[in-house]
Parts: structure tokens; C-alpha cells; sequence
């Protein structure tokens, strides 16, 4: 392989080759996951068919191939293939060369955040876990004290007064069961990785919402039969998914909504390091609602602790599902919209022979 097909196989962002008549020449690997296509079965297709962009730039790259000059589009929305529009940044440049022919780098803004800083921002976020548990500890002690001589206080107070004492309690009990979640954070054991069957836990997932939380939801399994074993631990898979099926609940509101459970196998889909190393993750799993979507003032930081789109939320349930897929190796992203909110998980395939899979 020449150095230049090296590059190309390298680049960490979507890349595609066009001809002069707007004809997808080739497209890298991370243009297939984008995408969800394989190489092959774009070749010759018209680029405007493939990639979908939510504004006209078809003039504006005939100018740029005329011109021979690079193109710069911030900020709109790329989609193609399976996939639901993402906001993206768009590079297109001529190849030097090659008249006629241009380059298109995509840039998802939300992947490309997420991958790039994942082993500094995991570290940090350990750091951070672990004083916030130590604080976490320290603040239940003292609190347990003043929840104890508040109901003292109410045993011989006026009815006018109980008032005082009660919200006194309430609000106390009600920082103990935060301080409970940020502990759990710390306590949460690494994953004790097997082979499972993601549609299992699906389907354990679904049936205890069904019971509890969820029980105004319809809630749909949409599963690709064929989908192989994932590596991962059960048990934290499955809080993860619970988790995902009460927060969709639960902005449902009572009225409910549908959650749709789809599975399916990308077979192109990597996530890429930024030491260069990268891992395989073809096994795809999303939750889809119809619910009012996620506020556009948290859409960035919705995997981020305490950032909350509900009134008197705690924001470390989403946290704590990120927490749980990056220790599994895996990657989570959520697109969102009012009517269609879809958080969608990718996870590794159980190696063979139980060995475990190498990166490259």
C-alpha cells in the first residue's frame, strides 16, 4: 500500500473522492461507518444521492471545482445511509492532479469531540469520581445529624411550625440519594466481561420498565435475529439500558409515548483513539422515543454529570451510562429532535474462543 492510500485508510473523519461529474469515486473507512455502506456499493454513485446535507451546496462546490479553491461549511446537518442527521463540518477541496476531482472531509461534531479526548477525559473524570466520593462520604455524616435533630425539633413543635422541620428532612433525604449516586460512580465495579446476548438484556430491560416506570410506554422491539454475541457484562448493560428507558419515561411525561428497542450489525463502525489505535464496534443498539427530544442547551453535554434537562434532576444517570459504555470499550451518542430522540450504543462482539480482541 502506498504511503498516500495509507493516509487515506488513516484519516480519523469521514473522507470521499468525487469525479467531475459529481460521482463518488471512493470513500475511506470512516465514511463507511458514517455512512453505514461499504465501499464498494457507492463507487459511481451520485455523491448529492449519498451524502445528505440540510442546505443547497451543490452550487457552491460547483464554484469551488471552477475556482479551484477549498469550501468551509460549519454547523449543518450531514446524514446518509441508516444513520439520523448529525451536525457536521464540511472541508471540500480539489485534488491537486486530478482535474475535475474533489475531496470531501466530513466532520461530525459530536464523534469527533468524543473520540479524540476519550482516554484524557476518561482520566480526568477518574480523578474527579474519586474526590467526589471521598466528598460524598464526608457530607452523608453530617447530614444524617441534622436530619435526626429536625425530627427531634418536630416532636414539640406547632403544627404551623412542622412545616419548617419536614422541608428540613425532605431536603436532607433528598442530598443523601444524590450523594447515594455519586458514590456509585466510585463503587461501580469494573466490567466482568462474558459473552451476552444483548437482545436478553433488551428484553429484561423491557419487562421490568413495563412494571415500574414505563408501564404508561409502548414499548417495541425492532432486533436484527442474526446479531452476534456482544463482550460485555450483563448486569451493567442492563442498568445501562434501564436507565435509557427511564429517562425517556420519564420525559414522556404522563401522557406516555413509544420506545422503539432496535438492534443491528455495522459491520464499518471503529472507534478511533487519538494514540491512533482503534477498535471494532459493529454491534449497534438504539432507543428510540418520540418524546419532546432534548433541550438544545444541554444537547453538547447531556453525557456530562449534574447537567439535567428536568426540574429537580440529578443529571448522573446519563453520566453514569456513559461511565459504564466507556469502560466496556464501547462508544454512545444521541441524536435528537422533538418527536425522535435516539441514543444509540456501540458495542464490541464477543471474541472467539474467549480470547480477547486485539486492537489495531
Amino acid at each position: 500500500m502506498s504511503p498516500a492510500a495509507d493516509i487515506w485508510a488513516s484519516l480519523p473523519v469521514p473522507a470521499l473522492l468525487v469525479d467531475a461529474d459529481d460521482r463518488i469515486l471512493e470513500i475511506n473507512a470512516a465514511a463507511e461507518g458514517f455512512l453505514n455502506v461499504s465501499s464498494k456499493s457507492v463507487v459511481g454513485v451520485p455523491l448529492w444521492d449519498q451524502v445528505n446535507v440540510d442546505s443547497p451546496l451543490e452550487e457552491a462546490f460547483a464554484r469551488a471545482r471552477t475556482f479551484e479553491t477549498p469550501l468551509f461549511v460549519n454547523d449543518v446537518d450531514v446524514g446518509g445511509g441508516q444513520r439520523a442527521p448529525l451536525q457536521c463540518g464540511l472541508q471540500i477541496a480539489p485534488l491537486q492532479g486530478a482535474p475535475g476531482q474533489m475531496i470531501m472531509l466530513i466532520s461530525p461534531r459530536e464523534l469527533a469531540g468524543r473520540i479524540t479526548q476519550h482516554d484524557s477525559v476518561k482520566s480526568a473524570a477518574k480523578s474527579a469520581i474519586g474526590m467526589a466520593e471521598m466528598l460524598a462520604h464526608e457530607i452523608k455524616n453530617p447530614l444524617a445529624g441534622i436530619t435526626g435533630a429536625a425530627q427531634l425539633l418536630s416532636m414539640s413543635l406547632s403544627k404551623d411550625d412542622l412545616e419548617l422541620t419536614d422541608l428540613i428532612v425532605e431536603e436532607s433525604r433528598r442530598i443523601v440519594k444524590l450523594l447515594e449516586q455519586v458514590e456509585q460512580f466510585g463503587n461501580l465495579s469494573p466490567p466482568d466481561f462474558r459473552e451476552v446476548n444483548i437482545h436478553d438484556v433488551l428484553d429484561r430491560a423491557r419487562r421490568s420498565a413495563l412494571l415500574g416506570f414505563g408501564a404508561n410506554m409502548k414499548i417495541i422491539e425492532d432486533y436484527d435475529p442474526s446479531l452476534p454475541m456482544a463482550q460485555g457484562d450483563p448486569d451493567q448493560l442492563l442498568q445501562v439500558v434501564l436507565n435509557l428507558l427511564k429517562n425517556a419515561s420519564e420525559a414522556a411525561g404522563k401522557d406516555g409515548g413509544t420506545i422503539r428497542l432496535h438492534s443491528y450489525f455495522e459491520h464499518s463502525f471503529r472507534l478511533r483513539r487519538s494514540d491512533g489505535t482503534g477498535r471494532s464496534l459493529p454491534l449497534q443498539i438504539e432507543i428510540i422515543d418520540d418524546g419532546p427530544g432534548l433541550p438544545e442547551a444541554i444537547k453538547a453535554d447531556v453525557f456530562d454529570p449534574f447537567v439535567s434537562g428536568r426540574e429537580n434532576g440529578t443529571g448522573l444517570g446519563l453520566a453514569l451510562v456513559s461511565k459504564i459504555i466507556s469502560d466496556h470499550g464501547g462508544s454512545i451518542s444521541v441524536t435528537s429532535v422533538p418527536g425522535r430522540t435516539v441514543f444509540r450504543l456501540s458495542l464490541a462482539r464477543a471474541p472467539k474462543n474467549n480470547k480477547s480482541e486485539k486492537e489495531v
